[in-house]
C-alpha cells in the first residue's frame, strides 16, 4: 500500500475480507501517536478502562481474583491495561497486538516509567502460544471490531485458556451501528437497519482499504462465542456516569444518557 494514500471515500460498503482484515495493522501503525495523544491521559500509561464510558477494572473486578494469575490481553494497543495488571496481583502478564507503532508506544511507556511489561506482535487470529497457557484473557475494544472473522479470534483464545479460565470482552454495542456516529443528538435517530452488517469502511484515492471496522448483531456476538466452546456469564452495559462530560467519537453524555455505547462480554471456558 502507498504510505502516502489519502482517503477518498467512507461508508458502509462490503470489501473483500482480506483486505478488510489487513487493514488494521497498517491503520494503528500510522495512527498510533494521534490515537495516544488525543485518548493518553484519559486511558492512562497504567490504567485499565474497559471503555468509553470510563469503567474500571478496580471497580467493576470483570476478570476476577488475578492474583497469582497467568493473563494474556488481546489487542492491547500501548498495553495500559497488563501494566496495570502486573501492578495488581498477576502472576504473569503478556500483552499481545497486531501493530508494531502500539507496541513501540507501549516500550516507551515502559521507559518512562522505568519497568517492562511483556509484549508481542501477533494476530489475535493466530495466537503465538500453546494450548492451556492461561487463565485469563481479555481484550478491551481491540481484534475483534476490525476483523472480518471474530470467530477466530474466540476459538484461538479458547485454545490458549486453561478449562476454567475466562475470558472478556468489549465492543462497540451494537445497537449504536444502528443510529450516525454523532455525540449529540444528532446521534439519536436510527438511519440505518440494525441487521445491515456491512462494516464501515475507509478507501485511499488508489482503492485500498485504509480502515474497516465490522458489526454484530448481540445474536452474532453470542453465537461466534457459543460455537468456540466458551459459556457467557454476563453481559454488562455500561450506563454513562453522572458529571462525565468527556466525548470520544459517537460516545458522549447526550447519546449515553439514552443508548448503551458498550457491550461487555464476560465468558468462561468450561472443565
Amino acid at each position: 500500500m502507498d504510505s502516502e494514500d489519502r482517503l477518498a471515500d467512507a461508508g458502509y460498503r462490503t470489501v473483500p475480507d482480506e483486505a478488510g482484515g489487513r487493514a488494521g495493522r497498517r491503520w494503528w501503525d500510522a495512527n498510533a501517536a494521534e490515537y495516544l495523544d488525543e485518548h493518553g491521559a484519559f486511558l492512562g500509561p497504567d490504567e485499565f478502562c474497559w471503555c468509553p464510558e470510563g469503567l474500571r477494572e478496580r471497580d467493576a473486578h470483570l476478570l476476577g481474583d488475578v492474583t497469582g494469575a497467568r493473563v494474556l490481553e488481546v489487542g492491547s494497543g500501548a498495553a495500559q491495561c497488563s501494566r496495570w495488571l502486573l501492578g495488581h496481583g498477576a502472576a504473569q502478564v503478556v500483552a499481545t497486538d497486531v501493530s508494531g507503532g502500539m507496541l513501540a508506544a507501549g516500550a516507551r511507556y515502559d521507559a518512562a516509567a522505568g519497568r517492562r511489561t511483556p509484549m508481542a506482535q501477533a494476530d489475535a487470529r493466530a495466537l503465538p502460544f500453546a494450548d492451556d497457557s492461561f487463565d485469563v484473557a481479555f481484550t478491551a475494544f481491540g481484534a475483534i471490531p476490525f476483523v472480518p472473522d471474530a470467530a477466530r479470534v474466540h476459538t484461538e483464545v479458547a485454545r490458549v485458556l486453561r478449562p476454567g479460565g475466562r475470558w472478556v470482552f468489549s465492543v462497540t454495542h451494537p445497537l449504536r451501528w444502528a443510529f450516525p456516529d454523532d455525540p449529540g443528538v444528532g446521534g439519536l435517530t436510527a438511519t440505518r437497519s440494525y441487521f445491515d452488517r456491512r462494516p464501515y469502511v475507509e478507501v485511499g484515492a488508489s482503492g485500498n482499504v485504509l480502515y474497516a471496522e465490522y458489526h454484530r448483531t448481540l445474536g452474532d456476538h453470542v453465537g461466534e462465542v457459543v460455537a468456540a466452546g466458551l459459556v457467557i456469564d454476563r453481559l454488562v452495559e455500561p450506563e454513562w456516569p453522572a458529571g462525565h462530560d468527556r466525548t470520544w467519537g459517537g460516545w458522549g453524555p447526550v447519546r449515553g444518557e439514552r443508548l448503551p455505547g458498550t457491550a461487555i462480554f464476560v465468558t468462561h471456558l468450561p472443565g
